[in-house]
């Protein structure tokens, strides 16, 4: 690192250590500078660039009813009470200025609805943001859940009709959600898919 970034990065921590501030000020402050040290790593991946935003201007899905049990919620509560926000919440802005949730609709409820971590957090939210449309929101959905090993069968099915309803192809579907031709012809067995694709089967080829 150059000298003369060195002594930058010295005033630049001088001066915010002395600069008075109330916490929705500071936090402009944080989500500048870390917007800024993102664009300078220059490295596509949305971990590289966490913000804080009012946790009342995030809002869930209507398309992934995915469901926790009481015991898992007050774990994650006593998580977020003890351990703090560890990982953020995945959104996409919708356009109105408020995030629909991609990934972290059960750490936006206890953020909002806990008293302890929403004290905590000032009333904010950590969240990383994805550039994506409807569609491509639902299948980073479904890759997360699949990932944790917590995505249901049903609502995996749920989500692929849904898909199906914007006119994507059964290759596109199974190549976007990591499944091959079996895993997803095994899918028209849930209740409903066999409906959703009627229209042809997989082609052997498709890699």
């Amino acid at each position: 690192m150059s000298t003369s970034l060195n002594q930058c990065l010295d005033c630049l921590e001088q001066a915010l250590q002395s600069t008075p501030g109330n916490k929705k000020k500071r936090i402009a402050v944080y989500n500048r500078l870390v917007d800024m040290a993102a664009r300078f790593l220059d490295m596509p991946h949305p971990a590289a660039r966490p913000q804080l935003v009012p946790v009342a201007k995030v809002r869930g899905n209507d398309y992934n009813p995915n469901k926790v049990a009481p015991p898992e919620m007050r774990l994650l509560r006593l998580s977020m009470i003890k351990d703090g926000q560890t990982m953020p919440v995945v959104v996409a802005e919708d356009g109105n200025g408020t995030f629909q949730i991609v990934d972290g609709f059960h750490r936006r409820s206890v953020a909002k609805n806990s008293p302890e971590v929403r004290k905590s957090l000032g009333g904010y939210l950590f969240v990383v943001e994805m550039n994506k449309d409807l569609e491509d929101r639902i299948t980073s959905t479904v890759r997360h859940n699949m990932a944790r090993g917590s995505h249901k069968v049903e609502l995996t099915a749920k989500l692929v009709t849904l898909l199906k309803d914007h006119n994507w192809s059964n290759e596109r579907i199974g190549k976007e959600l990591g499944m091959d031709p079996d895993e997803v012809l095994r899918l028209k067995q849930v209740t409903g898919l066999a409906e959703a694709f009627k229209d042809r089967e997989f082609s052997k080829a498709w890699e």
